[in-house]
């Protein structure tokens, strides 16, 4: 019931902040990088944190150190909205989710500790090398989810594949809060992906919002709160490599496009358009062909995961598979535009 609840209460908000939105001008407006029509309200990000906000209220049992995790999200959500509106420098955006990463650290006492057996079944234990390690997989996750949201609906089912993995490895692992937890996530997510993509009746188009960084952020900072609960906390059993396979594809994304910008003599931080959902687009899929294949792809990798560790794969074999997954990948994505003229030459010759 109390899901029920907090999915009618998340429409509410997302109708309620549309509207404010507009009084303030928090909206997104097409340039050349967004290809839109109109003004869009970055409200979804705020919409999900308020009542996310609620649900924690209601059950802080569900998270760990729930008011320091309420603390840093606050926090993050102020700062994206900040960014939304006047476009934050990446410095000062990175300074906060460092200063967020050492709150998480030392003030819930969630870190890397270990990185599980990967070596050849032996615990890799990382003593106070898992304070700097854990600040590397706070900004990986934050940013990698911020940069994938590109087109309509695909962070949201990005997000859902991977809380839906989740819920499930922390519900057949006995960890029934934090399944719960990430269950509450995906409920509350789905009326954002409803007006984003804006064709469920009676809602459609001119009812769309977008995510904005608050959004993304949060959504990337829940996630590897989840993750480091699940596989560092007392109760934790999940491999921490699975974490890998969960978040594939933002992951890979990002560290891929960070590689493609650092060659070419960019900042790693510099906005382009040679995301895979880009290289979908302009390889000739339609914008929900594109979404169905990039998620249908994160799936596929939750899927593996969940497999390897529901049988108790060796961890390290989980890791070389993704690896190997990984390099495919990062090879395929550098080489898609020599692959594509090589396939339109071979049909047309047909």
């Amino acid at each position: 019931m109390e899901y029920i609840l907090f999915f009618v209460l998340s429409f509410f908000f997302l109708f309620f902040m549309r509207k404010v939105a507009k009084k303030v001008n928090l909206v997104d407006r097409p340039n050349e990088r967004k290809q839109h029509q109109g003004v869009v309200p970055l409200v979804g990000g705020v919409s999900i944190y308020f009542t996310l906000m609620l649900a924690i209220w209601t059950y802080p049992y569900l998270l760990v150190s729930s008011d320091i995790y309420v603390l840093c999200a606050s926090v993050l959500v102020l700062m994206g909205v900040i960014d939304d509106k006047y476009d934050v420098d990446y410095r000062i955006r990175l300074v906060i989710q460092i200063l967020l990463s050492c709150t998480m650290i030392f003030a819930a006492g969630l870190s890397l500790k270990s990185l599980g057996g990967l070596a050849f079944g032996y615990p890799v234990v990382l003593g106070p090398l898992g304070y700097i390690v854990t600040v590397f997989a706070v900004l990986g996750a934050i940013n990698a989810f911020n940069m994938v949201d590109g087109i309509d609906g695909l962070l949201g089912g990005l997000s859902l594949a991977t809380f839906g993995g989740l819920a499930y490895i922390n519900y057949i692992d006995g960890q029934l809060p934090l399944a719960r937890f990430c269950l509450l996530m995906m409920i509350v997510m789905l009326p954002y992906i409803i007006l984003n993509l804006g064709f469920c009746f009676p809602f459609g188009r001119q009812r769309k919002v977008f995510m904005g960084d608050a959004g993304s952020m949060l959504i990337g900072f829940t996630v590897i709160w989840v993750l480091l609960q699940g596989t560092q906390g007392p109760k934790a059993q999940m491999y921490p490599v699975t974490a890998l396979w969960l978040i594939a594809i933002p992951l890979m994304d990002m560290i891929t496009i960070m590689v493609r910008r650092i060659r070419k003599g960019h900042s790693p931080f510099k906005p382009d358009r040679e995301h895979l959902h880009h290289i979908c687009l302009r390889a000739g899929l339609s914008p929900h062909q594109a979404l169905c294949f990039i998620c249908t792809l994160a799936l596929v990798y939750a899927a593996i995961g969940i497999t390897l560790e529901s049988i108790h794969a060796p961890e390290m074999l989980s890791f070389v598979l993704f690896l190997l997954v990984f390099s495919l990948y990062f090879i395929g994505l550098n080489s898609v535009w020599r692959v594509l003229a090589w396939l339109r030459l071979v049909v047309g010759r047909k």
